[in-house]
């Protein structure tokens, strides 16, 4: 084991990462010109090679390569239950769509859209879809942009309902155990999927509830307008078009419900809801069993008119974003079938295994950065720096929630903002014997809700682009995204929910902890 590496040398470390970063995404692109700019925009090679730099900087002060390595096949061990659990999530999201689940839960969505409660019925429709896709991104960019079309004949300041949207899309996604996010926190913390969700209900429900009565407060004035629903209906309409839809469809959601209410294990839970969301696609929705196969590896294709398919084979439209497609509709003037087509294709084209590499890949790069930096005691040495002020419960869950958000502002992506954090904070978490999903609800509470009200982070970018409205803009109206983490952090404070583990569970923790010390020590001595 190479010696204690300095501070300066683990914030030089992090100066390359944040480098990296800002390259990559395109950041540098945009404040320094073209001689800086990158298209690649995702976060997967910044993080390979930051794990490089980093284990030169390690391998530097006396570490063995072999021990480096040990430490991130241990980091990746850690996190595989949560690859399983996404690939099997995305497995579910194709099996529930094909089988009209999902359809089926937009469509009743769809039927408490009403003038006099329209912010709260926007929220409440958003968390819907969120929980039935598990996508903030897919909610905001099919469902959310109906929703701006409607508030604007309300005459509803946009930004209002765009607050309203990010909001119950944000806490649809963060309840939802279909959400990347919502299984990546859980296993950043080494805490159950499911005991995450329930333990999140203790700040989220606060959040929404007091969001909900805002909302109807900012709508009474609008009560007795008129508002054409024709966007709600034609989706309706197009959904009747393709799958059968009645209450029958409800029932795997409700499972699954139930699954978390007694704490069944995640995946065994899991291939329940794919078992049944099949049963709904054979009997309601004449899916043959052949394509099944295809479906849940792949993922569900939303099929498309005879007519649409002609216009598109023209104009490329599927090969649009929304922005272009709302200008093409603006200019043009589209059937309104073709734009509900569109959004329907859009929204339902969606799940199957394939459709969680993207993550799973981040993970393996993020475990590869992040094991090479808690072998070589960087992570540990960072995390005693923000520590010293964590005199308590509460001033831990401060600093987590700050260090969460410090993340999202200069990494521009939510799933850093949980994943280094997460294992920064692990051990002090477990020390103070705080039980894991104690920690991954803080993870939760900051780096997934925060990561929306930050217009350089890639979910603030993307929730601008798709509803039209910049992100300072709809910031003071997007609720419970900046009142989650306060609620959280009161609950540090006050002891409120922070769940303690046992000292049986504490001294496995220990076991655990020593044995993966022994195999490292033993991986460097090879």
């Amino acid at each position: 084991m190479g010696r204690k590496i300095p501070m300066w040398q683990v914030l030089i470390v992090m100066l390359f990462v944040l480098i990296a970063l800002c390259y990559c995404l395109g950041i540098f692109g945009q404040l320094f010109g073209d001689a800086f700019a990158c298209e690649y925009g995702e976060v997967h090679i910044p993080l390979i090679a930051s794990a490089i730099f980093a284990g030169i900087i390690a391998i530097a002060n006396g570490y063995k390569w072999s021990f480096l390595e040990a430490g991130i096949l241990a980091s990746i061990n850690r996190s595989m239950q949560a690859m399983l659990i996404l690939m099997t999530v995305g497995i579910l999201i194709g099996s529930w769509i094909a089988g009209g689940v999902v359809p089926a839960m937009i469509y009743y969505g769809l039927m408490i859209l009403k003038p006099s409660i329209f912010l709260i019925a926007s929220c409440i429709l958003a968390a819907i879809v969120a929980l039935a896709t598990g996508s903030s991104w897919t909610t905001a960019g099919t469902i959310g942009i109906a929703l701006i079309g409607v508030g604007q004949g309300l005459g509803i300041d946009m930004a209002m309902t765009a607050g309203a949207v990010v909001s119950g899309a944000y806490f649809g996604d963060k309840m939802s155990p279909l959400s990347d996010t919502t299984n990546l926190a859980p296993a950043m913390a080494g805490a159950n999927l499911f005991d995450h969700i329930k333990h999140m209900v203790w700040t989220v429900a606060p959040s929404i509830v007091i969001a909900l009565i805002i909302y109807g407060i900012m709508g009474a004035g609008h009560g007795g307008a008129e508002v054409d629903m024709s966007i709600a209906s034609a989706m309706q309409d197009g959904l009747k078009d393709v799958f059968t839809i009645n209450p029958a469809m409800l029932i795997p959601p409700v499972v699954v419900i139930l699954i978390v209410a007694f704490r069944l294990p995640a995946l065994p839970g899991l291939f329940g809801g794919i078992i049944l969301g099949c049963l709904c696609g054979a009997i309601f929705q004449g899916v043959a069993f052949a394509d099944w196969p295809g479906i849940l590896h792949y993922g569900y294709e939303f099929p498309i008119s005879d007519s649409f398919s002609a216009l598109n084979d023209e104009l490329g439209l599927l090969d649009m974003d929304n922005d272009e497609f709302a200008a093409l509709a603006a200019s043009s003037g589209l059937d309104a079938s073709v734009q509900t087509e569109y959004n329907l294709f859009n929204l339902l084209s969606n799940g199957g295994m394939d459709s969680m590499l993207w993550t799973i890949n981040l993970i393996i790069c993020a475990m590869c950065f992040g094991g090479i930096m808690d072998a070589s005691g960087m992570l540990a040495t960072l995390a005693e720096a923000m520590l010293k002020i964590a005199k308590g419960t509460g001033m831990l869950v401060v600093v987590t929630i700050i260090s969460c958000i410090f993340m999202n502002i200069i990494a521009g992506d939510q799933y850093l903002s949980i994943v280094l954090p997460g294992r920064m904070y692990k051990e002090a978490y477990e020390d103070r014997r705080l039980a894991p999903k104690c920690l991954s609800r803080a993870l939760e509470d900051s780096g997934t809700i925060t990561s929306a009200l930050i217009p350089w982070n890639t979910c603030g970018a993307t929730m601008t682009k798709f509803l039209g409205v910049p992100t300072m803009e709809y910031f003071r109206y997007a609720f419970l995204n900046w009142m989650n983490p306060i609620i959280s952090c009161i609950y540090g404070f006050t002891g409120i929910s922070m769940t303690k583990m046992t000292e049986e569970q504490y001294q496995k923790i220990l076991e655990q902890r020593e044995a993966d010390r022994a195999a490292a020590a033993k991986a460097m001595e090879a």
